[in-house]
């Protein structure tokens, strides 16, 4: 029983590489870019889209990072890298507010947040972009380890 209890350690991270893309704001570029990691077989476990300066922004998280970074390079598309925290909640009400209010507790201000679903599990995964992205992840990590002792 102990091993498998590692091998979900490992498998779990807390923190993921999130990809911040600067593509044209028109009719077609998302897309444009979707279609291109897909043609790779990349899926796309979570992002968001915004407007800012003439351009779109798109931030994701995918399953293949070192993948992504080829693709975006082929298609000459600026693009930022950078960590940000992760965590996975229940689907029920609170979980959010819980996660919200333990980082705003331990005074890390959440600068933006965006949520997707994990792969293999359809477990609702929420990514926060914050300044202490390794002492977040950690108290986001005990936020996930209590939440069968929450029901």
């Amino acid at each position: 029983m102990r091993s498998c209890e590692n091998l979900q350690e490992v498998t779990y991270m807390p923190t993921a590489k999130e990809f911040t893309i600067h593509i044209e704001d028109r009719p077609g570029a998302l897309g444009k870019v979707c279609q291109a990691l897909a043609d790779r077989s990349i899926n796309i476990v979570a992002f968001q889209i915004f407007p800012a300066e003439g351009k779109s922004h798109v931030r994701m998280v995918v399953d293949n990072p070192t993948t992504v970074k080829s693709v975006l390079e082929t298609q000459r598309l600026a693009f930022t890298e950078t960590e940000v925290a992760q965590v996975k909640l229940s689907n029920r009400p609170g979980e959010l507010a819980r996660a919200a209010a333990r980082l705003g507790e331990n005074k890390i201000n959440i600068n933006y947040a965006y949520s997707g679903l994990e792969a293999s599990t359809n477990t609702p995964l929420v990514f926060f972009g914050v300044a202490e992205v390794g002492r977040a992840a950690t108290l986001l990590e005990q936020i996930a380890g209590t939440q069968g002792a929450a029901r």
